[in-house]
């Protein structure tokens, strides 16, 4: 939606430009701390080259940098007129990337006027919702839109009508009009829900942005009263952000934002029981009768008819349709108590006005998504009476709609599907309609799976084990996928009654059983023959286990399903068809959803059965129609057009896996199903248990990248050896895989195909065979299933040999940092790494405590999820919340099973241990298909479990799925605090927000345990050409072309808000973008609004404590002490440390880098006591974490030695400069630009701490006299202040007019986009020579130590040297970020889009 209203509108233009002295450029090369110019407090170099600063000041996850640097103009004697002229030309500049919004005013049903802003293209759907999100209109819903033209013809406008298919609004004089319409049963009973959900205030979420900002603004208002002389003595507040890192627990209730107090407006609304109404009345309109108590204490019986609200005169037993006051009657409910009740008058109002003044209107808007909370408000919240929340609890409805027909999923996703998609306007109609249907099928199939799971849907197989049920419930299709890793664990130990054993979970085709070993390139040379062998081992198990694991789906199965109709939905063939599908884990079942396939429940589906087998390939269907089809999708997807023989020797040509399904469906259309397997088996898992074991999609696109550029480079030679193909693809993975995140999974595959365009061999001729390593018969020769093979070996040994040593030397880097449990699989995901790699990772990690701390906890979470679902299956209702605190108590806590307690299956206690854990697990496996009449006999399960057992289950798994073995240890070393976060994010828990002991033996009660909520995995598809202009976007900023950039990151933003609707995560990351972009163009206020957009939308779709979010508080804080308002970032700063205090804990680089950054916010504020303790806290951190001679651990001693040196301390300050520059020679060379800076400030130093030493200088000052004949008074002053870092008069040699003119030309050049080159630094002097022969005389008597380099910065003024030796210094670091990146870390900048390579690599790699 592109309508704005013009009281939720950015204002542009407003920035205080007498606040900030210097323009806005380059951020800065550290990307894990603030800008290398900490010597000058962080302000801002002169804008000379914005492009360039753009580029250089943007990471790989789009966050922007620490703290830019800042100083105040050196030239111009009225710095603000250059600085408002160049504002203006760049923000002149930005603007011509916005599209037309046309102001309309609408005329409301009560007369007000109100003014939104619309594009054309706008549809009535959006601009009706708009409204519907206005104050003014949000309590109106039955309505028609008027848009009356200049010429003064009026047109009713359709819902799914647009803005322009009606009237032109570019030419002016158009405006809306809103007319009542008539009620029906449906909008009637629509509009009374709406207006209670009006009066409530506790639905409103109140982000903490929104609160900080009202803080500030209230903060800003008192000092502007109170204004004294000095306006700058402003009092600020201690940040408590190291309490934080010493007690995250202490913490957890400042997450959560306290929720407003309701304002009671009405005692009560509640429909009537005289409802339904008469035939009699319902001839005359009548269509609900509502009971109605008002503050004042009266009681109303209100009628809702087809055109008004009216109050009739019935009494509490006798009714009377009658009107009782003619005056008594309105075209809304609201407007109707506004009659009848004075004190419901002014509440509301209230309600208006709180809702207007405490909350950005992005607030107001619902994530069609939302994520779960692992948090709830502590205390609880009292549970208060509400009739109208009891009246929606008793319809049951579990995502069905209340009136009227089921929706038919399916056909409504296949019918937008085959919306025209020529241009742009069609594709993004198209999206939205994809996007909404999808959507809204994922929330209905959550609430369904929530039915089944609770037991209040039947199934349609009632008389076949329970384990096998399925339903049908809202046109949805529902059946389980039941999780037994651990059985899997005691294969041996099983039950007698094989009759249990046959109608048994099925097992966990993604567990590793002790047969699989990852090969980490050691055993790749298995045979095809050792492969099938352990297939046909498999086979031998049981033929039972057999059918169950081709009957019932597994989570691998679940998993690599849904994953596949991604995939075939991205690939978007025309006439292929996919059903809409969620997977949904709860109570620890885990329930697939998909649409009905039409025709599937009426008839037998081997008829329709076109494509693939149904019965592991004995019999395979073919049909040429459908063959094209799927071919053509498996161009997009690497997969090789390949023969196999069904089981009476015929052979079958198939681009597909064996076991997929096409099936014509009853309305004709052609389905393809159960995509277990869209990219090949990993050949580094073998053995039974192993068949799910899949590449991901990412490392076949990195792979086909990589080896099409072999190709490319030399066609002659084909290396066929492992090693030398490990060889071959080393320099091609130092160069790409570096950069590879979340956000290059498509990038990756759009470069290749740009790259080899026109050659011959490309990575489109690169396939892979998926049904290779299978137990399915191949048709081919032996030489091209031995290709077929040898190719598939070789992505696992690139996956080993090459993809996973990278990661490891970027994670030491600090090229990547994940912060939690969910960043890490996502960035391994990124890189093509499956999860049960994660034990070869954290074995590479050992050396960063960091990183070994967070693999280890992911791997007790992941283990923990499995043994807590498992035990949720086989537990009661009203044991849910003991089951939940005791298992967590076993974790964190101390917990022994009650002595002389039978184990699990009856073994008493003197069975070994060892069989006692199996034997248990397997109960475990098999108690939630029993009779629930046997399991209320027996005692719980969970009680049954002790703290020694849970953690010998869990060493046991790790070991037997992630092929690791937990330290002894580990139970102590945890991070107890992130393990609970992120197991609870994965389970679905929601614990009080209290401050728990998490040192005692029970540090959770039941009381504590308050909510479970589903967790869901889902097939929304994505705006592929938001996408497309995003990738290109980040291009041009890599180029250094902002205007274009920009131009681009708006047009995605709208495309999106057209498809999406604001509250998306791709939303989020245009606003992050635009940001960033209007931050260094000097465009601070703008900036600001941004980042809180974004910042709201990742509260919103990711979560309150996800890392993106606490990337956003951090980037708000950067910007506003770029603004010059330090006291305004510290409050940001301080939730971005207590973010990161729950996601990472107290021990990660970004909290170091974090520490740095308000230690030069501190410094801006004269306060360097506490800049120390922040500086010394992150020294320690860096030199535990990454070691004393990490880039880091240099920057941090850099920082300190500007500090010291800011409070005289110039003894101290050389010796910390010694040590940074020690660290960056040995890290970077003697030669390296950074060392030399380093050598610099050393020499700086040695100059300060002379200056105490008054007959040093005053024997200098007769060397100056005696050698130079043109010194004299003003030479001696111009030394001296040099040595004690005073302002000096600018020198002789500077053209101060010229200097001022080439600054306005670069700025705008720069606003226009253009690509303006560094300057060559000139060492114009502003100051006088003698300087030179004093750096002589220190250099001849002291002999440096070795000289090193680090993140020290000098900064040019406008291309002239400052007198100020610490500006002086600083100037230097401007050319050298564009040759080096020091590693990333929290609010890391721009630029590692590209910078990082410029040293290393000749040629740059610009991302697509």
């Amino acid at each position: 939606m592109a309508g704005k209203s013009s009281k939720g509108r950015s204002r542009k233009g407003t920035s205080n430009h007498n606040s900030n002295n210097g323009s806005i450029t380059n951020g800065n090369v550290n990307n894990n701390t603030v800008s290398n110019d900490v010597s000058n407090s962080l302000k801002h170099v002169p804008a000379k080259d914005n492009n360039a600063a753009i580029a250089n000041s943007e990471n790989e996850n789009g966050k922007p940098d620490s703290i830019a640097a800042e100083t105040e103009s050196a030239f111009s004697s009225n710095p603000q007129n250059v600085k408002e002229e160049e504002t203006h030309n760049s923000e002149a500049q930005l603007m011509q990337g916005e599209d037309n919004l046309y102001a309309v005013p609408v005329k409301t049903l009560t007369g007000e006027k109100l003014e939104v802003h619309l594009n054309p293209g706008d549809s009535i759907i959006d601009v009706r919702q708009f409204l519907l999100d206005s104050p003014e209109m949000g309590f109106v819903t039955c309505y028609d839109l008027i848009l009356h033209t200049k010429d003064g013809s009026s047109h009713h406008l359709e819902d799914y009508n647009e803005l322009s298919d009606v009237a032109d609004i570019t030419t002016g004089g158009c405006s809306l009009e809103v007319v009542p319409a008539m009620y029906d049963d449906r909008s009637i009973r629509a509009h009374v829900h709406r207006t209670r959900d009006v009066f409530s205030l506790s639905n409103v979420r109140a982000s903490f942005s929104s609160v900080i900002a009202k803080q500030n603004e209230t903060l800003q208002n008192r000092a502007a009263n109170s204004r004294v002389s000095d306006s700058s003595k402003t009092e600020v507040r201690d940040l408590d952000g190291l309490g934080f890192m010493e007690d995250p627990s202490g913490s957890l209730g400042n997450l959560l934002p306290s929720p407003l107090k309701d304002v009671k407006c009405v005692e009560s609304i509640v429909f009537s029981s005289f409802n339904p109404p008469p035939s009699y009345r319902r001839l005359v309109g009548d269509l609900i009768y509502l009971d109605v108590v008002t503050l004042e204490g009266n009681a109303f019986c209100i009628t809702g008819t087809t055109r008004v609200f009216y109050v009739n005169s019935s009494t509490a037993n006798n009714f009377d349709w009658k009107p009782s006051k003619a005056t008594w009657e309105a075209t809304t409910l609201i407007a109707l108590l506004q009659k009848i009740s004075p004190k419901f008058k002014k509440a509301f109002r209230e309600i208006l006005d709180r809702r207007r003044a405490y909350h950005h209107p992005f607030e107001n808007l619902q994530s069609l998504l939302p994520p779960n909370s692992w948090l709830g408000l502590y205390p609880v919240p009292d549970h208060t009476r509400d009739p109208a929340r009891a009246e929606n609890s008793l319809t049951l409805l579990y995502g069905s709609e209340p009136m009227g027909m089921q929706r038919d999923w399916n056909e409504e996703l296949q019918s937008c599907r085959e919306f025209p998609h020529t241009t742009l306007q069609e594709r993004m109609i198209r999206d939205r309609a994809r996007y909404k249907v999808t959507s809204d099928f994922v929330d209905a199939a959550t609430n369904g799976a929530i039915g089944v799971i609770n037991g209040c849907i039947p199934p349609i197989n009632p008389s076949d084990p329970e384990c096998f049920h399925m339903y049908v419930h809202n046109n949805i299709f529902f059946s389980f996928a039941v999780d037994a890793d651990l059985e899997q664990l005691s294969k041996k130990s099983t039950d007698s009654n094989s009759n249990i054993q046959s109608t048994d979970i099925r097992q966990d085709s993604e567990n590793v059983s002790d047969s699989q070993v990852p090969s980490g390139g050691k055993s790749n040379g298995s045979s095809s023959e050792d492969l099938n062998n352990g297939v046909e081992a498999a086979q031998e198990i049981s033929p039972e286990a057999q059918l169950a694991e081709s009957e019932q789906a597994t989570y691998a199965s679940a998993n690599n399903d849904l994953k596949g109709t991604i995939a075939y939905q991205e690939a978007d063939v025309d006439g292929l068809y996919n059903l809409a599908m969620a997977i949904i884990d709860y109570r620890g079942h885990r329930v697939v959803a998909q649409s009905v396939l039409p025709g599937i429940l009426q008839g037998d589906k081997s008829e329709s059965l076109k494509y693939g087998s149904v019965d592991n390939g004995k019999k395979i269907c073919w049909n040429e129609d459908f063959h094209s089809k799927v071919s053509e999708a498996a161009k997009c997807l690497h997969l090789k057009e390949h023969s196999v023989l069904d089981g009476s020797g015929n052979a079958f040509k198939l681009a597909a896996p064996v076991e997929c399904k096409g099936i014509v469906g009853g309305d004709d259309r052609h389905y393809i199903l159960d995509l277990l397997r869209v990219t090949p088996r990993d050949a580094n898992y073998t053995g039974p248990g192993s068949r799910f074991c899949i590449l991901r999609s990412e490392l076949i696109a990195a792979f086909c990248q990589a080896q099409a550029s072999e190709k490319s480079k030399s066609k002659e030679t084909n290396s066929e050896g492992a090693d030398n193909l490990a060889t071959n693809f080393q320099n091609e993975a130092d160069a790409d895989n570096k950069e590879l995140t979340n956000e290059k999974t498509t990038e990756n595959a759009e470069e290749v195909s740009s790259a080899s365009a026109g050659g011959y061999d490309n990575c489109d001729e690169i396939v892979f065979n998926p049904n290779v390593f299978t137990e399915f018969k191949l048709a081919g020769s032996p030489e091209e299933i031995a290709a077929d093979e040898d190719n598939v070996r070789k992505v696992g040994q690139y996956l080993t040999d090459v993809v996973i040593p990278n990661i490891i030397q970027d994670l030491w880097q600090l090229d990547v940092t994940p912060m939690d449990g969910q960043s890490l699989t996502e960035t391994l995901h990124a890189r093509g790494i499956n999860v049960r790699y994660i034990g070869k990772v954290a074995d590479g990690t050992k050396h960063l405590p960091h990183m070994w701390d967070l693999c280890t906890n992911e791997i007790v979470v992941r283990s923990s999820k499995h043994i807590i679902k498992d035990v949720l299956r086989d537990t009661e209702d009203h044991d849910l919340a003991p089951a939940l605190s005791h298992l967590l108590n076993c974790i964190f806590g101390s917990c022994q099973a009650p002595a002389g307690k039978p184990d699990s299956n009856g073994i008493q206690s003197r069975t070994p241990k060892k069989e006692q854990q199996s034997a248990g697990k397997n109960s475990r496996g098999r108690a939630r298909w029993k009779s629930k009449g046997g399991s209320r006999k027996s005692q719980p399960l969970y009680t049954k479990i002790s703290s020694e057992s849970l953690w010998s289950d869990i060493q046991e798994f790790a070991m037997s799925k992630y092929k690791f073995e937990l330290p002894e240890d580990s139970r102590s070393r945890v991070k107890k605090i992130c393990v609970i976060r992120n197991l609870c994010r994965k389970v679905g828990i929601t614990v009080a927000s209290r401050k728990y002991d998490l040192n005692s033996t029970t540090p959770f009660q039941p009381s504590d345990i308050l909510d479970l909520c589903p967790v869901v995995r889902h097939s929304v598809p994505v705006c592929s050409d938001a996408k497309k202009l995003t990738d290109a976007a980040k291009s041009h900023m890599s180029a250094g072309s902002l205007n274009e950039a920009y131009d681009l990151f708006t047009e995605a933003f709208k495309i999106l808000q057209q498809v999406t609707g604001p509250m998306h995560c791709e939303v989020a990351t245009c606003c992050r973008y635009l940001a960033m972009i209007t931050y260094h163009a000097g465009e601070m206020d703008v900036a600001v609004a941004q980042q809180q957009r974004e910042l709201i939308i990742n509260e919103t779709c990711l979560g309150l404590d996800h890392p993106d979010t606490a990337h956003s508080y951090a980037n708000m804080a950067l910007y506003y002490h770029g603004w010059e308002k330090t006291e305004f970032a510290l409050p940001y700063m301080t939730r971005a440390l207590l973010l990161l205090s729950l996601s990472s804990g107290s021990d990660h680089p970004d909290v170091a880098a974090t520490f740095v950054n308000v230690a030069m916010m501190y410094k801006e504020l004269k306060k360097m006591n506490i800049s120390l303790r922040y500086l010394q806290e992150a020294l320690k951190k860096n030199e535990r974490l990454l070691g004393e001679k990490h880039i880091q651990t240099a920057v941090c001693y850099h920082a300190l030695a500007i500090i010291f040196n800011s409070m005289g301390a110039f003894k101290l300050s050389l010796q910390h400069e010694k040590k940074t520059f020690e660290i960056l020679v040995k890290q970077l060379g003697e030669d390296d630009p950074k060392t030399q800076e380093s050598l610099n400030w050393i020499n700086t130093f040695k100059i300060r701490e002379l200056q105490a030493r008054p007959e040093f200088v005053q024997a200098f000052q007769a060397v100056t006299d005696g050698g130079s004949g043109s010194s004299g008074a003003p030479t001696n002053k111009s030394v001296n202040a040099a040595m004690i870092a005073e302002t000096l008069p600018r020198g002789r040699g500077v053209d101060e007019r010229a200097a001022r003119a080439a600054a306005i030309a670069r700025k705008k050049a720069a606003a226009r986009g253009l690509v303006v080159r560094s300057q060559v630094q000139v060492q114009v002097q502003s100051h006088p020579p003698p300087l030179t022969p004093l750096f002589n005389i220190i250099n001849s008597g002291v002999a440096p130590d070795v000289l090193g380099n680090g993140d020290v910065n000098g900064v040019k003024k406008n291309g002239v040297r400052s007198s100020d030796p610490a500006d002086a210094t600083k100037d230097q670091s401007v050319p050298t970020q564009k040759q080096e990146q020091t590693p990333a870390g929290l609010g890391k900048g721009l630029a590692s889009l590209d910078a990082k390579k410029q040293k290393s690599k000749p040629k740059p790699k610009v991302e697509a």
